[in-house]
């Protein structure tokens, strides 16, 4: 059964990326925010499927600690469900990413448009230049700014690896940083194929303000998020033991 209700789960996922990329065309007619409109009706047509097919909801804590304005996101990255399903919070956001996505057939166009932050990775340092520059610009202009710290998925359970980035940009642009931790990948694992049931925990944590030293401000973030993680994780599996399991399983 599980994999069953997956497979329709998957199916209907990117059957439903694919008609609202089709059917928003006429977005990019209209700017960013029209763009950035459609991104979130498609995470909350894409979450309204997990929990209609697979049984997934989500539970959202600390909303009162979203500050205003421009501020960086930097959430935990377990799964691709934190990819669109935090962005509904955020009313002008913009994404670091790499340049690549933005070749992808109209799913590019949609990343141009909404103007996200894309990285040309082949430029070294300089790379790191242009996206302190636009991020600065874009904080400034009161959007914010996702970014992963520790760049890629890891699997829930392992060793926690940030990278300097979001140290860079946050001493750089000199504003506040929201951390978000959550245990979405004990429910849809990367590189898994499988969507379990249950209820994905997500806490937007207190926000750290500008003005830290750089290695201070990577400690506190790590520390914050970690700890947060480590509680939401323990906490679902508590709830349903089985998914202990797939702590096991992702980090070995």
């Amino acid at each position: 059964m599980l994999f069953i209700r997956s497979l329709i789960f998957n199916a209907l996922f990117y059957a439903n990326l694919i008609v609202l990329m089709i059917l928003g065309l006429p977005t990019l007619l209209f700017g960013h925010s029209a763009v950035l409109m459609l991104a979130r009706a498609w995470a909350r047509t894409s979450n309204w499927l997990l929990r209609v097919v697979c049984g997934l909801k989500a539970e959202y804590r600390g909303v009162e600690n979203i500050p205003t304005g421009g501020y960086i996101i930097a959430p935990k990255h377990q799964s691709i469900w934190e990819t669109f399903s935090l962005v509904p919070f955020a009313p002008d956001f913009s994404y670091i990413l790499k340049r690549e996505l933005t070749w992808i057939p109209v799913f590019g166009w949609y990343l141009i448009r909404g103007r996200q932050v894309a990285i040309d990775r082949s430029k070294g340092a300089l790379a790191m230049a242009e996206v302190k520059s636009r991020s600065r610009e874009a904080l400034e202009g009161g959007r914010q700014i996702f970014i992963f710290p520790e760049g890629t998925r890891r699997p829930v359970g392992a060793p926690p690896i940030y990278k300097s980035g979001v140290g860079n940009i946050y001493v750089e642009c000199n504003a506040p940083v929201l951390p978000v931790a959550h245990n979405a990948g004990l429910f849809w694992p990367r590189r898994s194929f499988m969507r379990r049931p249950g209820t994905i925990l997500v806490e937007f944590l207190e926000p750290i303000p500008p003005g830290l030293e750089k290695a201070e401000f990577m400690r506190t973030l790590t520390e914050r998020v970690e700890t947060a993680t480590n509680r939401l994780v323990a906490e679902a599996i508590a709830r349903d033991p089985s998914l202990a399991d797939v702590v096991t399983r992702t980090a070995s």
